[in-house]
């Protein structure tokens, strides 16, 4: 049999032109986002049991691969060696007798704790809320219970514990998202757990068998919405420990709809006792929810949230997919104002994708200066950096030739940072959508500096070394294309930079 070879070769290269057409094609769709996690279509919301093992980044998160919409609740499953690029795989866990999978952690089990390792083999356990749909239905109080799974072969394939549920509900309605850390001070396993109104710490040595250790947060913090998705971890500052508890919430955050709150103190094992009763939020956008840390990173922070808001994320106007998640964030603490505050920052890994930037230094505005000249093309998705040594009040508008805006700036008389979408582009999927957001400015003096991160449709803002944040979504018609920086009277720029950022599909 003879084999044109030449044939084969031509066939080869335009199956593989094929191939990379249809991966761009999947991730060009209107608003897709090109440097954050989107699913390759269908329904995504938090991100689940994030763990780094052997040079790899495992997300799972809360998929439904039956519509674009909310629905029974799996385990969807992406893996990524640098925190930028992303693999989606298989489904890591279904719905079965037990009800639909919701949020919560995975962690490596060294010392085998649970026993699930063979012959040598690390386990990865994955801990996790069954929520029974037909219980919740039938209007009892106890249809949401703490399971595991387990995963031999470094988290491609998951079984289910065939002792579930190993946390039996109590009676609380919201009991839910466990999030679990081994403690090494007394050697055992802590969960934190959202439950209704409150936290309640759980421990064990086994993961299998659990004892509760005691509750925090009944009179302390925002109670607008039912208490989700916690995480709890030590920070160091200045050669000190402390402790960081993460809670999401859902309504109530600072600017309606769901939002991350979190929490300064110490942790013994059995309690959290909080340095003060100050209500702290990670994120005052309106589209930042359910973020928590990776496990196994060592002494990084690494954290990642849900790019929406429970107000409208079943409404957006995405057709394939429905939402994705945040830049992946390294957390840190600061003293602000002589109160320890927790900050964030872009992952470095994010240099991975970012081009060389286009920098002017000592830009003096007076009143108004279309920045296009001065940076070029924006179109795209871009990382926008600016600092000065006085920061009065400022806009920077960005708009496309069909006058939709985008405005972002800071206002003086408030000491806030502000986001406004009301003329942003297709607001009317949503009677909730539209609105102007602020953030209080936490930094003290005039000295600052403002990083923005710009997708096709997201900018999230870090200000004054990542101590306020905010996340916001937007769905223009058009790019904006075009970028105005207003002010009263002069201001001045001490360095201004922009670099455009490589798709991450591409």
């Amino acid at each position: 049999m003879k084999i044109n070879f030449f044939l084969l070769s031509v066939l080869f290269c335009v199956g593989l032109s094929c191939c990379v057409k249809a991966q761009s094609e999947k991730y060009n769709e209107a608003f897709r986002p090109q440097t954050h996690f989107s699913p390759k279509a269908h329904w995504i919301n938090d991100p689940n049991g994030m763990v780094y093992y052997k040079g790899t980044y495992h997300l799972f998160f809360q998929y439904y691969p039956g519509d674009i919409v909310w629905g029974p609740m799996h385990w969807g499953h992406a893996e990524s060696t640098d925190l930028i690029h992303w693999k989606e795989l298989s489904v890591a866990l279904f719905p079965d007798s037990l009800g639909y999978i919701f949020s919560g952690s995975a962690v490596v089990d060294a010392n085998n704790t649970a026993g699930f390792g063979k012959n040598g083999k690390v386990p990865l356990v994955a801990i996790f809320t069954h929520h029974n749909p037909k219980g919740e239905k039938a209007g009892v109080n106890n249809f949401q219970n703490e399971s595991l799974a387990y995963s031999l072969d470094d988290g491609k394939t998951w079984t289910k514990y065939n002792g579930n549920p190993v946390l039996h509900n109590p009676g609380i309605k919201d009991f839910r998202d466990p999030k679990v850390m081994w403690y090494s001070p007394e050697k055992k396993w802590v969960m934190t757990l959202a439950t209704k109104d409150r936290i309640t710490f759980y421990s064990s040595p086994n993961l299998k068998t659990w004892k509760k250790e005691s509750e925090f947060g009944l009179n302390l913090g925002a109670h607008g919405g039912v208490w989700e998705c916690p995480d709890l971890f030590p920070l160091k500052l200045k050669g000190q420990t402390h402790w960081v508890l993460i809670v999401n919430i859902n309504p109530g955050g600072p600017n309606k709809g769901s939002a991350t709150q979190y929490f300064i103190g110490q942790f013994n094992g059995q309690k959290f006792t909080p340095i003060d009763s100050k209500l702290r939020w990670l994120d005052y956008g309106p589209d930042e929810y359910a973020g928590v840390t990776w496990s196994n990173t060592g002494n990084r922070k690494i954290f990642l949230g849900w790019m929406s808001n429970w107000e409208y994320a079943n409404k957006v106007p995405t057709k394939q997919w429905r939402n994705a998640m945040t830049i992946p964030r390294e957390l840190s603490l600061k003293v602000v104002n002589n109160e320890i505050t927790l900050a964030s920052a872009p992952v470095k890994e994010l240099n991975l994708i970012t081009a060389k930037p286009r920098e002017i230094a000592n830009l003096n505005i007076s009143k108004k200066l279309d920045l296009l000249p001065v940076l070029g093309n924006l179109s795209g998705q871009y990382i926008l950096k600016l600092n000065g040594d006085v920061l009065k009040d400022f806009s920077l508008v960005f708009s496309n030739p069909k006058n939709e805006q985008l405005t972002l700036g800071y206002n003086s008389k408030n000491n806030q940072y502000y986001i406004d979408r009301i003329h942003s582009g297709l607001i009317n999927f949503s009677d909730k959508f539209a609105g102007k957001y602020t953030a209080p400015r936490l930094a003290i003096g005039k000295q600052f500096d403002l990083t923005l991160i710009v997708d096709n449709a997201s900018v999230e803002l870090f200000a004054d070394e990542g101590t306020t944040l905010m996340t916001c979504l937007y769905f223009s018609t058009q790019p904006y294309n075009q970028l105005k920086f207003q002010t009263e009277g002069q201001f001045l720029i001490k360095q201004l930079s922009v670099s455009t950022l490589k798709s991450i599909w591409q």
